[in-house]
Formats: structure tokens, C-alpha cells, sequence
């Protein structure tokens, strides 16, 4: 892919308000999708989160009407709810040094000045900041999955107007150490979304990016 080509993927992006439930994303597009949100930049590689893929039509309706009634949540393709866990415990740093230890062929002693900055990092936090840090992490993951979706020509749509209670608990998150923090749909376009072909407001590069 070129940079002009990434370009007009990006220009061909917006917030679809209307998709066409009758296309469907091939099962092998939606897996490259997930495994673009799964492949995100974490801070420290933590992954502190969890991705929901919406199957079922009852829970959706059920979370379409906490969703201020937006359709995206019914007619597009796909729905992906994005959680971010609470906490980051002593027992999710082992996992992940575990996990790094396996994948790179390290001996685990060897990352042990790893481990106890983590630890350290984390344990300064308050609660709220521990969530609010986790918050941001699966932020990146959502643009990553919606700069995917947009390069192999899929719609999306983020959903930041929920009940984010009520949707822990239709999705059955309460008391799993996850909570609610942004939702995705997926799919394509339909021909009578009127916002599909309104130019993209965008402010020029010099008032946003700056060189020093």
C-alpha cells in the first residue's frame, strides 16, 4: 500500500450512521479485523482488554436500547464490544511475562527487572488512574481495528453514546474484572446514508502538526 493509497482509505472512512444489513463481512475479513485489534500497541504490551463480538440478535436489541436507540448496534454486520479490565494485578504481569518468555525464547529470570518496573509503574496508580490508564489502551486498539477495517474497504462505526453499566450487564461483565468502554460496528455502507458522501472536515497539517 502506498501513502496516497493509505490516504484515500483514510478519506473514505467516516462514521457510517446507516449500514446495509443485508452485506455481510466475509469470515475471513471480520478474523483479519479482530486480529488487528488483538495485534494493538499496549503500554508495556499489557493488553488490558477484552473484545465482545456480538453474535446473537436478542442481545443486541437489548443493547441497541441502551445505546439511545442508534441502529449501527442492529443493522450493521458485526458489533464489537470494547473492555477494558479494572485492575492490573500481580497475577496479570506473571501471565504476560510468562507469555513473553514462551514467545521470544527468554528465560523468565532474565525479565525480572521487567516485571518489577511494571509492577512498580502500576502500583503507584490509584484505582482511578489504573482505569483511566487501561481506558486509553483499548482506545488505541480501536483505532487500530477501525484504520484495518478501513483499509480492506469496511465500514465502522464507534459507539461512545451507551449505558456502559447496563451493557456489563447484559454482556454478563459484572464481577469478570471487565468493564464497558467503547463499542464498534461493522459492516457497509447503505446507499441511503446521506453522510456517506459529505466531504471530510478536516483542520489543515500546519494548524495540527507542528515540527520542531
Amino acid at each position: 500500500m502506498t501513502p496516497t493509497e493509505l490516504t484515500q482509505a483514510l478519506q473514505w472512512r467516516y462514521a457510517t450512521k446507516a449500514f446495509d444489513a443485508k452485506k455481510i463481512i466475509a469470515s475471513e475479513t471480520f478474523d483479519g479485523l479482530l486480529d488487528a485489534a488483538r495485534l494493538s500497541p499496549s503500554s508495556f504490551g499489557l493488553q488490558p482488554w477484552k473484545f465482545l463480538v456480538v453474535d446473537s440478535k436478542d442481545l443486541r436489541e437489548k443493547l441497541r436500547a441502551q445505546s439511545w436507540n442508534q441502529p449501527q448496534v442492529t443493522e450493521a454486520s458485526h458489533f464489537v464490544v470494547l473492555a477494558a479490565k479494572e485492575v492490573i494485578t500481580g497475577a496479570d504481569i506473571q501471565e504476560w511475562i510468562n507469555c513473553l518468555a514462551i514467545t521470544q525464547q527468554t528465560p523468565i529470570d532474565q525479565l525480572a527487572p521487567l516485571q518489577g518496573m511494571i509492577q512498580q509503574f502500576t502500583g503507584a496508580m490509584s484505582a482511578e488512574e489504573m482505569a483511566q490508564w487501561n481506558t486509553r489502551q483499548v482506545y488505541i486498539a480501536l483505532g487500530q481495528l477501525m484504520t484495518a477495517a478501513a483499509v480492506l474497504g469496511v465500514d465502522t462505526c464507534p459507539l461512545e453514546g451507551i449505558s456502559a453499566a447496563s451493557y456489563d450487564q447484559i454482556l454478563g461483565l459484572e464481577g469478570s474484572g471487565y468493564r464497558t468502554r467503547v463499542a464498534c460496528a461493522l459492516g457497509y455502507r447503505s446507499d441511503l446514508d446521506k453522510y456517506a458522501t459529505a466531504p471530510k472536515a478536516r483542520f489543515a497539517a500546519e494548524k495540527v502538526i507542528q515540527r520542531l
